[in-house]
């Protein structure tokens, strides 16, 4: 390889230097902000994703409902958080928002931190608001996926898709703002690093000042300050392998906010703008998340993939942790119970992968054979505070807390090994057959700084198998049938005698049965599906014990269209109907999952006037939900409606994008999310969604 240095390589470097600095200046406080990020009017429209399969497979080769969110809906939509991304799928609900992350529902099941979320392929620790400008496309693989990633929700996971380096060199510039005062200034640089393009990088850099229009009891507004940096590169080894090595930085650091207050009639108590924690509680996050991958091309049949990735999370939690009480529906006061808390996870996971390509006993074999594991560390101190009354409007005073002061460390640890095949079989140009499997161990212990156990060992093993057969009735259209499992460990019950029972891990299961199309020249894939998910094993208390006899019973239809309806239409479109209900519970037996509507939709869609001059409009339906699992109150039924429109002024050098976005077009009041828990005839943790917002952007492209 010719490792002569050029000029974008300089550039690169100076950029991945210079982050540390940048993410500890203090946030300047400007009218606009910049941001660098390539603005093209291409198709909505994916054909593949590789988190579903692990391997290059066509979606109407894919026997599963996958959605693909590209990175041109997301720029369109000024987009900044990961809910604003998968407010494009229907089948994807949203819940809590405190404790600066947030909680989302994929077909009804809640997706956990731990394990419903991927990064490139890589399980992915999901505590805190996941950056989405370093992202080329966003997956919601839909369904158990134990198959190929170990334990997993029954709904699916969320795979986010990191942007890699191009070839040919572009440099991004970009500013965006909102009528509040908020501010986001990105820069994206990509190229080649030397002359004959066999090592290429990226970076992007953001850093943003959120301001929101809820207020604490002193007046001050919440306002949320980030910095991003990501950098990536990727070098041809000759011509028999790709390796890429990508670090990604956040830091996030805001006031808490764990949201609004509900009586038991739905109707807010106080002003929906009124923040109960105290200004001085905050959480402040700090990310790092490394990996490489290594592709080996043994062949022109096999082809090998190792990866792997480290992921270092800190997170200083200075929680007021306001309380209702029994005098909270009377005269609005409540209760602060203050902590300082610190906690520590460390994960890191690996992927070791075999493609093969070829045929054999007269039909053609696409086999994938692997192996996977992850080691998860997790350490948290902990200080409290003496309870405090508080009264509507009054601000207390900071107790002054320090987490230093805990000496008695909580520790745990938990890790799992799988190995796993897949075939996708090919009889002809009609039938299709997938047939896999996947074997687990997986080891958990909770322990003290003394040594001492705390939730005792907790080793589990399970197998997860998965079939499917595709119909394909045309070359551009396929009928699927699929079957999966999932699996999930849960921890031990500790008994009041100081023994130990031990659990199973949660079983799921689906059976799925949908078609894809791809229409008017392969420029529209349409989607449909319909899908039975049964989740067992859930533990809840009967008379005092702990058993494992809940269930959860899913059922739902899914449709979709996205891509090109003529040369200036685009259009990206999801519906879905949920019967969710648990069918054994000892708290919730028939009720149906908080935050879960019968009916939901999302429409987005683009109309270009000219090459230059083109108007969005987006629709976003929620249908009526409970806000909590016990089913007592109900959230109404909302559409929002946005809009916007842009133009492209363009030069020899340099070319310009312009953007003007109206959110939430009517200022529709709607609740967007809640904890799904209600305490003294309140429901606490209930998340608004924004009132009417105006934004604007500049890119330059380069």
């Amino acid at each position: 390889m010719n490792f002569k240095v050029t000029t974008l390589c300089s550039a690169v470097v100076l950029a991945l230097n210079t982050s540390p600095v940048f993410a500890q200046s203090e946030p300047t406080k400007t009218d606009e902000t910049l941001v660098i990020h390539a603005q093209s009017f291409d198709d909505y429209k994916v054909d593949s994703a590789s988190g579903a399969m692990r391997t290059d497979t066509t979606m109407l080769e894919t026997p599963q409902s996958v959605n693909v969110i590209p990175e041109i809906v997301l720029d369109e939509q000024l987009a900044t958080t990961l809910g604003e991304a998968l407010q494009n799928d229907a089948s994807v609900n949203a819940g809590s928002q405190k404790w600066n992350r947030e909680v989302f529902y994929l077909r009804g099941f809640e997706l956990s931190s731990t394990n419903g979320y991927l990064r490139n392929g890589h399980s992915l620790f999901t505590h805190y608001m996941l950056p989405i400008e370093t992202l080329d496309r966003i997956e919601v693989v839909k369904g158990p996926s134990s198959l190929l990633y170990g334990n997993s929700a029954p709904g699916g996971m969320i795979n986010m898709v990191s942007k890699k380096p191009t070839a040919t060199p572009q440099v991004n510039v970009g500013t965006d703002i909102d009528h509040l005062g908020s501010t986001r200034y990105h820069i994206d640089a990509s190229g080649a690093l030397n002359e004959s393009g066999t090592l290429r990088g990226r970076t992007v850099l953001v850093k943003q000042d959120a301001v929101e229009s809820r207020q604490y009891a002193n007046g001050e507004q919440r306002e949320r300050d980030r910095f991003l940096g990501y950098g990536v590169i990727e070098a041809d080894l000759s011509d028999w392998g790709l390796l890429s090595v990508n670090y990604e930085k956040t830091n996030d650091n805001a006031p808490l906010d764990t949201g609004s207050w509900l009586d038991m009639q739905g109707n807010r108590i106080s002003d929906r703008d009124t923040i109960r924690d105290a200004s001085w509680s905050f959480i402040n996050n700090d990310v790092e998340n490394w990996g490489a991958d290594l592709d080996v091309y043994i062949n022109s049949q096999w082809r090998a993939n190792f990866s792997y990735n480290s992921q270092h999370m800190k997170r200083h939690r200075y929680d007021s942790s306001p309380k209702p009480t029994a005098q909270t529906i009377v005269d609005g006061s409540y209760t602060m119970s203050p902590f300082d808390r610190h906690d520590t996870w460390k994960t890191q996971a690996f992927h070791a992968d075999l493609h093969g390509d070829f045929s054999a006993l007269g039909v053609d074999h696409q086999v994938l054979f692997g192996a996977n594991g992850q080691f998860y560390e997790y350490t948290q101190l902990l200080v409290r505070g003496s309870t405090i009354n508080v009264n509507p409007g009054e601000s207390p005073k900071n107790p002054g807390l320090d987490y230093h002061n805990d000496d008695t460390a909580y520790e745990s640890s938990n890790h799992f090994y799988g190995i796993y095949a897949q075939d996708l079989i090919t009889f002809n140009d009609q039938w299709q057959a997938l047939v896999g499997g996947r074997y687990d161990q997986y080891f958990e212990d909770g322990t003290n700084s003394n040594g001492d156990t705390v939730n005792g060992a907790n080793d589990s093993q399970a197998f997860s198998p998965k079939f499917g057969v595709i119909y394909h009735p045309s070359y551009s259209g396929s009928i699927y049938a699929n079957y999966s499992e999932s699996f999930n460990p849960v921890d031990n019950v500790v008994n009041d005698d100081g023994s130990i029972t031990e659990r199973t891990p949660e079983k799921s299961r689906q059976y799925e049965l949908g078609t894809k199309w791809e229409l008017l020249d392969n420029r529209l894939l349409l989607t449909g599906a319909l899908f039975d998910i049964e989740k067992r094993n859930i533990s809840i208390e009967e008379n005092g014990f702990t058993t494992q006899n809940g269930n959860q019973h899913h059922r739902g239809a899914e449709a979709g269209a996205q891509g090109q309806l003529s040369d200036s239409w685009f259009v990206m479109t999801s519906a879905m109907y949920l019967d969710a209900k648990y069918d054994q519970h000892d708290l919730y037996q028939d009720k149906t999952p908080a935050n879960v509507p019968e009916w939901s939709g999302s429409v987005w869609t683009r109309y270009a006037f000219t090459d230059a001059t083109a108007f969005n409009i987006g629709l976003f339906y929620q249908g009526e939900r409970w806000a909590d699992n016990a089913n007592t109150v109900t959230l109404d039924g909302y559409t929002r409606v946005d809009t916007g429109a842009s133009h492209k002024i363009s030069s020899d050098y340099v070319t310009w994008d312009f953007r003007f976005n109206i959110e939430n077009l009517f200022d529709t009041e709607y609740v967007s999310g809640t904890g799904g828990s209600t305490s003294h005839g309140v429901v606490t943790d209930v998340h608004y969604g924004n009132e009417r917002r105006f934004k604007l952007s500049v890119n330059a492209s380069f």
